[in-house]
């Protein structure tokens, strides 16, 4: 690519004067430079404090037609405007980059670094791990290496928030079933509890805050999340409220997390469930792809609309996730969960596996989920023949589309079908979801 030096001349204003002197001496001919003189042109701009004129070099030069001038124009203009505290700009531009070019292994790392700025250290180390997956030779595996330990550091605060619009075939969880088999035979099921589709506003936010414990890297971590499922018929609204705290602490590889939390639920506006739990969580990495975490909680839930559904509940729960490569890449993850509730038809056993896959394609990320798991009460509830069992199914494709981003932000679509199949009636429901909304575009 070259660009006319008058052009150039009347577009910067200011970098006229760092022009090598052949070429403002020039009058009515035209000089011509080469990406090579006009990424000179630009660090001269920035040695003189003059960032615009630089930055809008890097930005004609995003548009060059070679993949590795965009590339390195990119990455320039993603250093600088992390020079200037501009995070989120800065991550977009990386994101872009290694979109267009996925074996761009220290675009990968710098993206990493500024999301973990941003709060988002579940996608740096995502991308680390993509980065390890392309094969590293030993000088740069030992630069990757340093880089994760460094990464440990966390953001002391931030936050985040997702919002969508989700059409539900299903929005109640209820069965479509006119009539209820009991001991006494079949009751009519009143319409109002039977399952009701609309269109909702999902909204999801998250704040919190982290405490330097000591010296060293341990901390402890306090936050606030809210959930909320709005109707046009608030007695099908469902809004949570969860705040929790504990320490982070990092011995060695290990990441152990200790968690005190408490959760408020309405439904319908009314107060539905509230819990106060205790959790713990080990975070360890496998080599230099895969992640594993256990996670155990014991929770006391109190049931505002049952009493007979209060009680202790447990589980366990265990995450794989390994990068396949810089673009692709997988999670598995099987639980247990225990509900010893006041009454043992309420009380159950469960398990939930689940298989998790993702795949960037240019500036879209594609992501593929299917999940399964039964559940078998103690006893029969009184009034059903049967004891509760239940066969459970989910499966859910989604993308975001990063190249209609604004101010920060992309597209998501997201579609899922649900089935749990009971031998009671009443917990046997079909579900259709989809969500249109926006996420973070890095």
């Amino acid at each position: 690519m070259f660009v006319s030096a008058m052009f150039v001349s009347a577009l910067l204003g200011t970098a006229a004067s760092a022009i090598p002197a052949a070429a403002s001496a020039v009058d009515a001919r035209t000089a011509m430079l080469t990406p090579a003189e006009m990424f000179g042109l630009a660090d001269a701009a920035e040695a003189g404090g003059d960032l615009r004129t630089a930055a809008t070099i890097y930005s004609a030069l995003e548009g060059n037609p070679d993949s590795d001038i965009r590339a390195e124009a990119k990455f320039r203009h993603a250093k600088q405007l992390l020079e200037q505290n501009r995070n989120r700009d800065a991550a977009l531009l990386l994101r872009r980059l290694v979109d267009e070019r996925p074996d761009a292994r220290l675009a990968r790392l710098e993206l990493a670094h500024v999301l973990q700025l941003l709060g988002d250290t579940e996608g740096a180390w995502r991308q680390v791990r993509a980065v390890q997956a392309t094969g590293l030779p030993p000088s740069v595996a030992r630069l990757v290496d340093r880089y994760s330990e460094a990464l440990r550091a966390a953001r002391p605060q931030g936050g985040s928030f997702e919002i969508s619009l989700a059409p539900d075939s299903n929005i109640n969880h209820a069965t479509r079933s006119d009539t209820l088999g009991t001991i006494l035979g079949d009751f009519d099921i009143d319409k109002n509890s039977q399952a009701k589709s609309g269109t909702g506003l999902s909204l999801q936010g998250q704040a919190y805050r982290r405490l330097a414990l000591g010296s060293g890297d341990n901390s402890l971590l306090v936050r606030a999340t809210a959930l909320a499922d709005l109707y046009g018929r608030a007695k099908f609204n469902d809004i949570a409220l969860d705040v929790a705290g504990g320490p982070e602490l990092r011995l060695g590889g290990n990441q152990i997390n200790v968690e005190v939390g408490a959760t408020q639920r309405w439904y319908g506006q009314k107060p539905f469930m509230r819990s106060a739990r205790l959790g713990v969580s080990w975070i360890r990495p496998l080599g230099s792809r895969t992640q594993v975490q256990l996670t155990g909680v014991a929770a006391l839930v109190d049931n505002r609309f049952n009493h007979l559904e209060g009680g202790r509940t447990y589980s366990g729960r265990i995450d794989l996730e390994r990068a396949l490569s810089s673009t692709t890449g997988m999670a598995l993850s099987l639980s247990l969960n225990r509900e010893g509730l006041r009454d043992p038809g309420y009380s159950t056993w469960s398990w939930r596996a689940g298989v998790l896959g993702w795949h960037d394609v240019g500036r879209m990320t594609f992501t593929a989920e299917a999940n399964f798991g039964s559940l078998n009460a103690d006893e029969r509830l009184v009034l059903f023949p049967d004891k509760r069992s239940d066969r459970y199914s989910r499966f859910s494709i989604g993308a975001t589309f990063r190249q209609f981003q604004f101010r920060g932000f992309a597209p998501v679509a997201r579609f899922s079908i649900e089935r749990n199949r009971s031998t009671v009636e009443f917990y046997d429901y079909r579900r259709m979801r989809s969500e249109m909304g926006v996420v973070r575009a890095f």
